[in-house]
Parts: structure tokens; C-alpha cells; sequence
């Protein structure tokens, strides 16, 4: 389930799903523990009227709708229920200075007689993504509070309407001994007022509402996130003294004073696209965690089909990520991104496959052993790569040596002169590592491309320490790759670029699936012209391979089986789709970039957010969403409609 409204501080993330509930909850960084994450763990929000109960998640009662309003990382949601005549409106956010998730709770009475209805407020934790049943659920009478905590982790739960706090409370269990979920106490419109509980732990909160005809009241809610009992208590007592509506108005002005950058850019673009852009930036910045890591997704959804979801740190999207941000001139999260990457750094001087938020390594189903080859390091070079790259483009951006000295001697040096000795003898090219879509075990076109391209960025980085021993090694080295790709990449019979080679046994083997990395890592890395006769063929194949009377949306690469759901026609990737937007800015086309721009926007979801794919037959977002590459992606392609220069000549 795809979420419309995510919510940050970089430090405590929420995803809200379709229902307007709380489905992932992430602390202490965005990205690690997940708190809230399954059908299970879902906040239920509900309302008892006239003798019934009905929680919004109830597909057939409640219909909604759901929009950012402002420059601000805010969710507003309108949650309708006809039968019972009654709507919600809950503006939602993440404090932007303290960890707190707060709920301004509009309820309205649709009925032409004053009624009382009782809101119910419902929390679920497994905390740390618990399975072993040891949190604790407690009332605090002292602080009109519910606490729900384990370990190092806690969370107080409150709210209060018209300066009352909430009347009734329930603590309980669900998903063990036969316990559904406390928020069943709730089907008679009483609460039990149970004080405590242990083990598979859930609570309910009730405000009982005196609203008048046509008339509505408002709910202030609110679970402060501390990594002790203490340091929760005094984020719940900061939230009461305050007051949430100054909370929600200082949390807004911290975002319209980060947003100014992007907002400066949008000024340039066109109008038609302002908003989708500023909402795009407001969700990478989602993603975005304080300590320097870029998660790749925090929809937890395919936790429950697959093995693992995407709450992970990759090195390459990282850096994909964070190249707009560093066009339109933000700093401080590319500084904290690469002290992120130079701490994950092998001794050796690469980047690992992928890393958890909190810096240590991710799962991986990448072995060192390969049938044919030998052993070399379970990685993608393009990951080193293009951390090396989009750090130099960093640093001219910013034009501070202080940055070069903080990472040239300890990451910028061993990722190069890796990499410059990373080579097969064979052929010249890198050695054989995996491919960007994690897949194949092989010397890709598009790794060459960010492996050639870093290369020279190191030796101009190189030229201004006063390297030039270094900067003499990589340009060589670069030159090199150079050569040996005019030899080896291009796949004449296909007019396409070879999606990659492996030497075994002294022999050479080819793979020639046409790949949309390929052509995309030719063009925007520089290893190819933009003029070339190859890259102009291999744009054309794959334009043509990929024709389709259902828009212009484009695959990974031929045969892509990944949660393919047409047999005859692949998925469309949103990334893909708008490599070949910018191709097409880059060589003064821009109508034909303009029609892909406008599928994006006519595919994006009701908030715009952006998933990783799209189903070929209804249009329906598949695998996480939002996905932050996606919107990366976008933003670089609207900034290239402004501003030439965004690739390596």
C-alpha cells in the first residue's frame, strides 16, 4: 500500500497509508526501527456515533482525499463517511525540532442535529520491530498519558480537546493469546480504562465530543518519541506547554525557510510544474536522515510479500539523490551524506552494497564466489563511483577547500586509486562487479561510464590539492577506459551498447540485452559524445525496441521480470523514463521531454508522490512509493529544462 502523506524531521519518520493511518513508524533514524510497520501495527483511527462504531479503515464507509496544502512537509487529509454523516480532517506533521508526531483532528458534524461522537484514537508497537512480545503499555495518571515502551525506546501517547485531556483509555494485546487488538473495547463507544499490560501491547484513547449541527470540534493529538521514559516526558510536556497549533506553525516556517533554495529554482521552471517540483524536494528531504543517510524507501508495504523492503542507505542513490539538492545549493545534507560514505568505506577503498541508517551494513544476496570467474568483493562499483563524482560536483558547487580537506586524503584517495587499479587486463575496462539493478555479475556499460567519469572528476579534485602525481594516474586511467570501451561496449549487429561483458577463462562474453542504464550511463557520464554515432543508435534502439501505444514509459531492460505484471509488455520505471527526458533536453528536444514530464505528472499519486514502477494496465504504482530516486530523477530532469551542465561533457 502505496503512502500519499510521509512526514520527517530526520530523525522520526511516519507514513500515513490510503486509510490516513499510521503504517510505518521509524525512530530513532529515518529508516531504523520501524515501530509501526504492518496491517497488524496500524493505527486505527475511529468514530462511535448513535450506537455505532466505524473505523476508517473500513473501505466500504470512509472515502478520502489527500494533499500537502503548503511549502511544507504537512499532510492534510479529509476522511468522509456519508452514513454517518460526519468528515475528518486531520492536518498532520513531524515536529521539525523535536520528535513528535502531532494530529490536528477536525471533527464535523454533517447532521442537521447537534450529536455526541466519540473519536478514538488507537496505537499498535512492535518496538524495534519486536516479534518477542516483551513491550509495555502503561497509563501515566500523573501526565494524562499513555507510555509504550521498551528498552531504549519510548513513546508517550496523548491529546486533548477544548484543554481536557482524552476521558477514557484501554491497554491491552492483539495478534497473540487470541487478541485481535485492543481497539475492539471500543465497538460499545466504552473504553476500560485498563492500566497497564506487557508483552504484544496495543491502547486506545477516546474523546468524547459535544458537536453541534452542523458544527465541528477539534482534537489535538500528539506521541512524543524520546530514547528514554524521561526524554519522552519532556518532549510531551514541551508539546502541552506550547500548544500544538504553535508546534504545527514553527514546523511550517522551518520548512518554507529550507524550502527557499528549491523555491528559487521552481520560480525558473515552468509554472505548470511548480507544484509536483516543490513536493518532490519536500519528499526526498522525507527520506533524508540527519545523520548523513539516504534511504531508498520507507514504505514497509513489501515487508509483507518479500523477504525485506528498501529501508536501506545505497551509496548510488544516495548520491543520485542528492545531486539536485546540490544544483539548487543545499549543503549541509551532501555534507552529512558523504561523511556517511566515508565512514561505511571498506578499508580497501570501496562502498559496500548497502547500508542500514545507522551506518552498519545491509542485508545482501551478493556472494564472493563466482561459477567461472573467481573471487572478488559481493559490490557495484558504481556505488564508489558515483560518490566520487558527485562529490566533486559538490565541491565546485560550493567552491570551499575546507570540504576537499575533510574528505580528499580520507575517502576521495583510496576510492580513486581503487578504482584506477580496479582493472581487467583483459579488456581495460573495471573489473566485473554487480550491476546497478543488482542483478548480473559482469563489467556493465553503465558502470564504465560512472567508473571513467569519476576517474577525471578525482584528477581535477586532485589539481586543486596540489595532487598531481594522483591526478596524473587517474586521468590516464580514465583515458584508458576510454579507449577500451570504443573497443568493447558497442554492439554493432543491435546498434546498441552491450549491457555488459565478463572474461572467463581468458574468453569474452558478451550480454546484449538492451538496457536503458546502458544508454543512459554512455550519455550523461560523457563516456560516449552526445554527437556519437553509437549513442545516437543506441538511443534509437531502444526507442524503437520499447515502442508502445500506451505512453512513453520505459523499462529497466528487455525480458524485466521484476513484479512484472503484463506478460507481453514490461513495467514502466520512472527513473528510466526520465533518463531519456533529460537525453532529450540535453539535444534541444524539448517537446519530446515535455511529453514525458506530463506522463510523469499525469502518473504521479493524488499527493504527488512517485513510485518505483507503473503498471502497464491500469497505471497502478507498484513496488514502494514513494521511491526517493524517482523523485530525484524528476527534480534533475525540471532543473535541466532551466540549466545546461547537470552531466559530465
Amino acid at each position: 500500500m502505496a503512502r500519499p502523506i510521509v512526514l520527517s524531521n530526520g530523525e522520526l519518520h511516519v507514513g500515513l497509508n490510503n486509510y490516513g493511518l499510521v503504517h510505518d513508524f521509524y525512530y530513532p533514524y529515518v529508516g531504523l526501527s520501524n515501530h509501526s510497520a504492518g496491517k497488524s501495527t496500524r493505527h486505527r483511527v475511529g468514530v462511535w456515533i448513535e450506537g455505532q462504531v466505524s473505523w476508517l479503515d473500513d473501505p466500504d464507509q470512509w472515502e478520502f482525499s489527500f494533499r500537502y496544502p503548503g511549502r511544507a512537509l504537512i499532510g492534510h487529509t479529509i476522511a468522509k463517511n456519508t452514513a454517518l454523516q460526519v468528515v475528518l480532517e486531520l492536518d498532520d506533521c513531524v515536529d521539525a525540532q523535536m520528535s513528535a508526531f502531532m494530529r490536528n483532528i477536525h471533527v464535523v458534524n454533517l447532521a442537521d442535529r447537534p450529536r455526541e461522537i466519540r473519536l478514538f484514537m488507537h496505537q499498535a508497537f512492535a518496538i524495534d520491530d519486536s516479534r518477542s512480545n516483551t513491550d509495555t503499555a502503561q497509563y501515566l495518571p500523573d501526565s494524562n498519558a499513555l507510555l509504550h515502551y521498551r528498552g531504549r525506546r519510548a513513546f508517550v501517547v496523548a491529546g486533548e480537546h477544548n484543554g481536557q485531556p482524552f476521558d477514557q483509555h484501554s491497554i491491552g494485546l492483539f495478534g497473540i493469546e487470541g487478541h485481535e487488538g485492543t481497539y475492539r473495547d471500543a465497538d460499545d463507544g466504552e473504553l476500560s480504562n485498563s492500566p497497564v499490560e506487557h508483552g504484544r501491547v496495543d491502547s486506545v484513547l477516546r474523546f468524547k465530543l459535544a458537536v453541534g449541527a452542523h458544527s465541528s470540534e477539534r482534537v489535538h493529538y500528539w506521541i512524543a518519541a524520546g530514547s528514554t521514559i524521561r526524554e519522552a516526558l519532556y518532549v510531551d510536556k514541551q508539546l502541552r506547554g506550547g500548544g500544538l497549533s504553535t508546534r504545527l506553525n514553527e514546523t511550517a516556517k522551518w520548512w518554507h525557510k529550507w524550502m527557499k533554495p528549491a523555491v528559487n529554482a521552481a520560480a525558473k521552471i515552468d509554472p505548470a510544474y511548480h507544484n509536483s517540483f516543490l513536493h518532490s524536494v519536500m519528499i526526498i528531504k522525507s527520506q533524508i536522515d540527519r545523520r548523513g543517510a539516504v534511504i531508498a524507501s520507507t514504505d514497509s508495504s513489501m515487508l509483507n510479500y518479500d523477504r525485506d523492503a528498501y529501508a536501506y542507505c545505497w551509496p548510488r542513490d544516495g548520491a543520485f539523490v542528492l545531486w539536485p539538492l546540490i544544483r539548487m545549493g543545499y549543503t549541509e545534507e551532501p555534507y552529512r551524506f558523504f561523511d556517511f560514505c566515508k565512514r561505511g568505506m571498506h578499508p580497501s577503498g570501496y562502498m559496500m552494497h548497502k547500508y542500514r541508517a545507522d551506518g552498519g551494513l545491509g542485508a545482501s544476496w551478493h556472494p564472493y564466489m563466482h561459477e567461472g570467474y573467481g573471487t572478488a568483493a559481493p559490490i557495484q562499483e558504481d556505488e564508489t563511483a558515483l560518490v566520487v563524482f558527485v562529490f566533486a560536483e559538490f565541491y565546485h558547487m560550493t567552491g570551499d577547500s575546507k570540504i576537499l580537506r575533510d574528505f580528499y586524503d580520507s575517502m576521495i584517495k583510496p576510492m580513486a586509486d581503487w578504482m584506477s587499479e580496479h582493472i581487467d587486463e583483459t579488456t581495460g575496462l573495471p573489473k566485473p562487479s554487480y550491476d546497478l539493478w543488482e542483478e548480473l555479475f559482469l563489467t556493465t556499460t553503465f558502470t564504465t561510464s560512472t567508473v571513467y567519469a569519476a576517474l577525471q572528476a578525482a584528477a581535477e579534485l586532485a589539481d586543486a590539492r596540489g595532487d598531481k602525481q594522483s591526478a596524473v594516474k587517474w586521468r590516464l586511467a580514465a583515458t584508458d577506459i576510454a579507449s577500451a570501451a570504443r573497443k568493447y561496449l558497442f554492439n554493432h549487429e543491435r546498434n546498441a551498447f552491450y549491457k555488459g561483458l565478463i572474461v572467463k577463462n581468458g574468453q569474452i562474453e558478451y550480454h546484449d540485452t538492451i538496457d536503458a542504464s546502458s544508454v543512459f550511463g554512455a550519455f550523461m557520464f560523457g563516456l560516449f559524445g552526445v554527437d556519437s554515432s553509437e549513442l545516437t543508435a543506441a538511443v534509437n534502439t531502444f526507442v524503437e525496441r520499447f515502442r508502445s501505444d500506451r505512453g512513453v514509459a520505459y523499462p529497466r531492460y528487455e525480458n524485466d521480470n521484476y513484479h512484472k505484471v503484463d506478460p507481453t509488455t514490461p513495467n514502466g520505471w520512472f527513473i528510466t523514463t526520465l533518463w531519456f527526458a533529460q537525453y532529450y533536453i540535453e539535444i534541444d528536444q524539448p517537446d519530446k521531454a515535455k511529453t514525458i514530464i506530463d506522463w510523469v505528472n499525469s502518473n504521479s499519486s493524488r499527493t504527488g508522490i512517485l513510485s518505483e514502477q507503473i503498471s502497464p494496465v491500469d497505471g497502478a504504482h507498484i513496488s514502494p512509493s514513494p521511491l526517493t530516486w524517482s523523485h530525484a530523477e524528476y527534480v534533475a530532469t525540471l532543473l535541466d529544462t532551466i540549466q545546461k551542465g547537470g552531466h559530465a561533457k
